[in-house]
């Protein structure tokens, strides 16, 4: 019998389009493997997704794609519940309550907010009717609102991420001085992420922002895979020095060794290169063939899904009422705690 999983962890994604394998080894692979030891709640932030200009055609089509897409990577509904966000209305309703009491200063450090704005101003993201939103610039309050609202042990972060997770941080400790103890602030859940670049140009992290030849989508057929491959650069020129990679050659060995459980190749690999006797059309062969392979197994997955399209999003229709079901627990309690008045149906 599987023992009670008594600690929770909440993490979540934007729906802005196609998961690719930065996507998948960054965050997804950790969601599927921390199903089997904790109560997982994984959502979809489609809520989120509209603090940037975006088109209002594909905002549904990509929330639900995703939720496809995470299906058919391995989050299990028997072992974890994957929610919509703006199907569970009692996100908005804590965020309101956690701007009440969140300082203008700590949202105006962000630096996210801060990037993304520049964006916007420069025209990099031509929607008509573009500006900077109060959206934009409240989206960390709604983050915690996301995470404290299933009162989350745990939250699975990159580095890059803490601020935000920080924030959640100190609004459940004012929360808890100025109303009583209630929220227990979230801890990092660090987890080992292979440094995944720019197939085109290594020196920048991978994104679907600078052009597709610079990502592997993680429903990528093997001749695309392959076309990508055999145009990623290796070395420069220089001449080769035991010891020192290219930024292209070590993006390239940090691929295969992501995308295979076999160290077999990765090592024999590595051990020709340190030799100075490496062919890099073999190392680029092999790549290709392991991610490749992982790709191929998720396409399987998202083509069986597909064919009960209907099923798939009552089964998600479902998995949000759950969410709303513990939600609303919470929000029982802080609106006794807040002075609100509770609703009778």
């Amino acid at each position: 019998m599987e023992a009670e999983k008594t600690e929770r962890v909440l993490s979540c994604i934007q729906p802005t389009g196609e998961l690719h394998i930065g996507n998948y080894f960054g965050a997804v692979k950790n969601w599927v493997e921390l199903q089997d030891r904790y109560e997982c709640f994984y959502g979809v932030v489609d809520l989120h997704a509209m603090t940037m200009p975006y088109n209002v055609g594909e905002l549904k089509d990509n929330t639900l794609q995703m939720a496809i897409d995470l299906l058919a990577c391995g989050i299990d509904p028997e072992k974890s519940i994957l929610f919509i966000q703006s199907l569970v209305p009692q996100h908005t309703e804590l965020a309101w309550i956690f701007n009440c009491i969140t300082a203008y200063g700590e949202l105006a450090r962000m630096t996210q907010f801060k990037d993304k704005s520049l964006q916007i101003e420069a025209g990099k993201k031509s929607v008509k009717g573009n500006c900077v939103s109060a959206g934009l610039f409240t989206y960390p309050v709604m983050q915690a609102a996301d995470i404290l609202i299933y009162r989350a042990k745990y939250v699975p972060v990159g580095r890059d991420q803490e601020q935000h997770l920080e924030l959640s941080r100190a609004i459940a400790e004012r929360f808890n001085r100025q109303f009583g103890e209630y929220f227990v602030p979230p801890q990092p859940l660090f987890t080992e992420i292979p440094k995944l670049m720019s197939i085109f140009d290594p020196t920048k992290k991978m994104s679907k922002s600078l052009g597709a030849k610079h990502y592997i989508g993680l429903f990528e057929g093997i001749d695309s895979i392959s076309k990508k491959l055999r145009a990623a650069p290796t070395d420069t020129g220089e001449t080769w020095t035991e010891g020192i990679m290219s930024p292209g050659v070590e993006n390239l060995f940090n691929l295969l060794k992501a995308a295979t459980a076999d160290s077999t190749i990765y090592t024999a690999l590595l051990k020709d290169y340190n030799s100075g006797s490496l062919k890099y059309s073999r190392l680029k062969d092999a790549t290709t063939d392991a991610l490749a392979a992982l790709t191929a197994r998720f396409i399987s997955r998202r083509n069986d899904l597909l064919k009960d399209k209907q099923g798939l999003e009552k089964q998600l229709q479902l998995m949000s009422a759950k969410a709303r079901e513990a939600a609303g627990k919470t929000l029982y309690y802080v609106r006794e705690l807040v002075g609100l008045p509770q609703i009778h149906s």
